[in-house]
This record gives C-alpha cells, structure tokens and sequence, in this order.
C-alpha cells in the first residue's frame, strides 16, 4: 500500500471540502492511505515569492519537514500548492546556500529541512502507483460515450524544469486518468490555456471572461469539465452561476469521475455539493 502525507492548503478546507472527500474516499479504494499532515501551514504560496523569496522558501519547508519527520513523501491535491512545494523542494536540494537560510529561519521554531522527501501531486500519485490500467481493471460502472473536456491549470506543468509533472505543451496524464475510466478525453481549442484565477484579485471582470470563454468552447466538445485544481474548478463554475447564458457545463473534481466509476454515489463523493448539477452524466454509466 503507497502511503503519504496529504497536504490540503488553504483553499480546499475552507471551501472545497468535496475535492478533499472524494480524493480520500478514491483513494482508500485503490490502497492509498492518506494521512493528515498535522501542524501544516500555507505552502508559500505563489504571490509570496514576489515578496520575499527566502520566507516563501521557509513557509515551504516548515510544511516538507513536517512530513520528513513521519518519513512520509507528500501528496498535494492543490496545483498552485504542488507547484511552490515541488519547486522549493528541488530548489532547496540544488542550492545549499539557500537552505542553510531557510534552516536558520526555521531553527527559531525548533525545526530543521534536512531534503529527504518528495512532493507529488494527487493525479501523479493515481498515475504512478495504480495506473491507467489498473484502474480499468477495478471500475464497477465505466462511462460509455460521456466526452470530457479535462484542464490540466498552470501551476500543474510549469515551471516544467523543476515541476517535471508532464510535457508542459502536450500533457497525457491527465488525460490518459480520464479515459481509464470509460470517459473520452476530448480536445478543444486552447485547452492548456489558463483559467483566468491569477488576475482575479486586480482584474475581476477579465478573470471571468477568461473563464467563460474557455467554458463556451469546452461546452461545444464535451458533456462535463474535469480539473484536478481546487481554483480552476472555482473559476469554471462560479463563471456559470451568475451572468451564464445557455446551458451549463458540468464541472467535476477528477476523483468524483472516477469514484463514480468505481461504483460510489453522489453524495460519497461531494458532488452534491457542486454548484452545477452533475446528474446528467448519470446517463453514461
């Protein structure tokens, strides 16, 4: 059985609680055991490195030393998170200048990085330790004909030379999830373009543009949207709940796909709970 420590952040406790139950209920299905990272904090996040490098790097590694000292390698389910963790991790083992800095921050709250773990997304985890075809093999009800329109979000494959996710201008893995479980990962125009997430705060308007705009094209291919980022996946639903004209375009968490695959109910899953009714794909079970 793989086991990791699960890195939530901020975003998916406070307001997505569906990600973080489907991805539990999934993956204690194919014999991942997740296990909660007590004491952790905000991973950095992206914008503090604008700020203070060197603190965004220390808020990073007070999170992997937590898991270094169970001995666990870390599972992120947040993009933007995966990307400060991973990127911070790499960067901390190359350059020991830098960690002796974050050491010395870090020793004034009794803690110390010694670079012994390693971070992965949710969706690599699915990938490397169970795989497309094992998944196939354990799927109870697969979709037959349901198309799905799958965002892979920035902070996902860039920056590529520390990330190492996937190739950044033509991902499969994600893909490769989505199509293990019956469903037909269909292209569309710009699909690795962004969400419009990062401009929110200065720009509301534009970020919501750049989100219907990407809706209104996956909506012309697919029956249902699928991310594996908690602000991607706020960015495409909530550009559906006020202003949308026409038909509304599903929009689901990887793990709610695939937990139903594997046979599980709505509600076990959270999809309940998402602010765009799902049960239209019920008919392709």
């Amino acid at each position: 059985m793989s086991r990791y420590a699960l890195f939530l952040g901020c975003t998916i406790p406070a307001r997505l609680n569906s990600y973080d139950l489907s991805s539990r209920r999934v993956a204690e299905a194919l014999g991942i055991e997740l296990v909660d990272l007590e004491g952790a904090g905000c991973c950095g996040t992206p914008d503090m490195e604008s700020l203070d490098h060197t603190m965004a790097a220390a808020m990073a590694a007070w999170n992997l030393s937590l898991a270094e000292e169970q001995g666990l390698d870390i599972v992120v389910l947040c993009n933007g998170c995966h990307e400060v963790l991973r990127k911070y991790n790499v960067m901390l083992k190359q350059d020991s200048k830098l960690l002796k800095e974050v050491n010395e921050i870090l020793s004034k709250v009794g803690r110390e990085y010694e670079g012994t773990v390693e971070v992965k997304h949710y969706v690599k985890v699915l990938y490397d330790d169970i795989g497309p075809d094992k998944i196939r093999q354990m799927l109870k009800k697969p979709f037959k004909g349901l198309r799905a329109a799958v965002h892979y979000g920035c902070h996902m494959l860039r920056p590529s030379e520390l990330i190492q996710f996937d190739d950044p201008e033509n991902p499969h893995i994600l893909d490769d999830l989505v199509n293990a479980t019956g469903a037909v990962s269909v292209d569309y125009p710009d699909k690795l373009e962004c969400c419009g997430a990062p401009i929110l705060a200065v720009n509301e308007e534009l970020s919501n543009s750049i989100a219907k705009y990407k809706v209104q094209i996956a909506r012309k291919y697919a029956d249902v949207m699928i991310t594996a980022c908690p602000f991607c996946f706020m960015q495409y639903e909530g550009c559906q709940v006020t202003g949308w004209e026409g038909e509304q375009l599903p929009v689901l968490h990887y793990p709610q796909l695939l937990g139903l695959a594997l046979g599980m109910e709505f509600e076990e899953l959270g999809i309940n709970e998402n602010r765009i009714d799902a049960s239209k794909i019920l008919e392709f079970l």
